[in-house]
């Protein structure tokens, strides 16, 4: 049978980078994203390396729920079992911005992967023993562990407020992983560290992102950002390809592979069931999986 990936985000970067690495281990690489153009160039790249199947492109914006939706029922069209699915998407806002009436950040970096990840469940299923890696971020450690609402209370700060998108996936990966067992799908975390990609380039130059306490010590804080975004994106994909393929992993589940690509201990309030149960509720009200 073969071998299936998916990667979102997967036209440029980190997302390009591990979707070469799958084809180089023999997947059929679906790569996804809104740019029409740099779908069809990433689809030339790949295909450029001779892998065993030609990749393809699926032209979604993730920022649209509306669209994962349909992103999702084109994928279980095709009739083929899915291998693996790495939700690579990610971005970061310097200022508040809303999609679909929801703050952005929120949903990018968790609402559209939650919601993509639980409609493919049968297609993952059906394609046991199979994979899911959800792409995470250090920045986890520093997000707001609120989650009553979409919005947490204070101020808007775009790099805590993606931290803690991050940290509500992070919550959900490591439930999803109990939720899962027994079933034939893995799932994993993939902390890539840093690297220069289109979300880090220039935002991360933005004092605005961080608190105020924060901003007092900025040329600390920016010094810090350009060392952790300094390293190429194909060092950063490591992590998200050692979890799609490796066969060390294989039968386990629940795990962070961490920036050096091998398993680390997972942050600490993404183990807490409360938040788990709180990301989970706040998830199921705001990206359904069904709409009227």
């Amino acid at each position: 049978m073969t071998k299936t990936a998916v990667v979102t985000a997967g036209t440029g970067g980190i997302g390009l980078e591990t979707a070469l690495g799958l084809a180089d281990a023999g997947f059929s690489v679906t790569v996804v994203g809104r740019n029409t153009d740099r779908g069809a160039q990433a689809v030339e790249r790949i295909n450029t390396t001779n892998p065993a199947h030609p990749a393809r492109f699926l032209p979604t914006d993730l920022g649209s729920l509306d669209q994962v939706r349909a992103l999702a029922q084109r994928i279980a069209a095709d009739g083929q079992p899915l291998t693996v699915l790495v939700n690579n998407i990610g971005a970061m806002f310097p200022e508040r911005r809303t999609l679909g009436g929801l703050e952005a950040s929120f949903v990018v970096n968790h609402l559209s992967p939650y919601l993509l990840t639980e409609l493919l469940l049968p297609t993952l299923t059906a394609g046991a023993p199979s994979r899911i890696v959800n792409v995470t971020s250090g920045a986890a450690g520093l997000g707001k562990r609120a989650f009553a609402a979409v919005e947490p209370p204070g101020g808007y700060y775009g790099f805590h407020w993606y931290g803690r998108a991050k940290l509500a996936n992070l919550a959900y990966t490591l439930d999803l992983a109990t939720r899962l067992e027994g079933t034939g799908v893995s799932v994993f975390a993939a902390d890539p560290g840093g690297a220069a990609t289109d979300m880090t380039n220039g935002t991360l130059a933005d004092p605005k992102i961080v608190s105020p306490a924060l901003r007092l010590l900025w040329p600390l804080v920016r010094r810090t950002f350009e060392r952790s975004t300094s390293g190429p994106a194909s060092l950063a994909a490591r992590p998200s390809i050692v979890a799609a393929t490796d066969a060390a992993l294989e039968g386990r589940t629940g795990i962070v592979i961490g920036a050096q690509a091998h398993p680390v201990t997972p942050l600490r309030a993404a183990t807490d069931p409360r938040v788990a149960e709180a990301v989970r509720r706040l998830s199921e009200r705001h990206a359904p999986l069904t709409t009227a």
